[in-house]
């Protein structure tokens, strides 16, 4: 019996990643660092998952000098909730519906993702103007656990604020890492890549589809799970 769906955020509620890419260009000219991120780079970035992850990384790769990288990733978010608050992103095609049908079916709502809080409050007042906490029961952030994805931590972080069984839960997905740490914490996952995510693997997934809308909503992932446990 499915009874929660629990979504990740960048790439699978939006097309967040490339407001993330320019809001750390933004930070890194604000900070007099002669750095930019193309969009080849940030692909590649990716597979680090968590923005002060990534930019670790990035510093150990090109042999920077000592940055405090909390405090470039604060300044990264500051930057990023005051791009979203401009305007100029949505919803991808099918995951409004696919909310409203999930609440309309008594279904509950989550979020698991390794971006922080203050990023899942700006997407859900640009996208809802409402508080995230409105529109999903529990909300499980990267800055919540050691681990992030493809570890299960989140996911794991999410079942236990719902207080139900993975496989009571559906997990939607956009990458790679994500569909790991579902798996890994014992949940079906569908998943629909998102622009940056388009061409990795995706073996273990419940479905894969182009878009959200190809799941023919909440029916159609019953469907999908009752397929598997037929």
């Amino acid at each position: 019996m499915l009874e929660a769906l629990i979504f990740d955020v960048d790439g699978t509620l939006a097309e967040t990643e490339e407001l993330h890419r320019r809001a750390f260009n933004d930070t890194f000219s604000a900070a007099n660092l002669d750095r930019h991120w193309s969009v080849e780079d940030y692909r590649r970035l990716l597979t680090t998952t968590g923005g002060k992850e990534r930019i670790a990384r990035f510093i150990a790769e090109i042999g920077a000098a000592q940055i405090d990288i909390a405090a470039m990733h604060r300044a990264k978010t500051d930057r990023y909730t005051a791009l979203m608050a401009e305007g100029g992103i949505a919803l991808r095609p099918g995951i409004g519906a696919l909310i409203d049908q999930a609440r309309a079916a008594g279904l509950r709502l989550a979020v698991a993702t390794t971006t922080s809080r203050p990023n899942v409050e700006a997407l859900a007042l640009a996208v809802w103007d409402r508080p995230a906490g409105e529109m999903f029961e529990v909300i499980a952030a990267g800055d919540e656990v050691d681990r992030k994805k493809p570890a299960p931590d989140v996911y794991l972080l999410a079942l236990a604020r719902l207080g139900l069984p993975a496989a009571h839960c559906l997990a939607l997905e956009d990458s790679r890492n994500g569909l790991a740490a579902a798996r890994a914490a014992g949940l079906a996952c569908v998943v629909s890549p998102s622009t940056y995510t388009v061409g990795e693997d995706f073996t273990g997934a419940l479905g894969v589809r182009a878009g959200f809308t190809e799941f023919d909503g909440i029916s159609g992932l019953n469907a999908l799970i009752m397929g598997q446990t037929a």
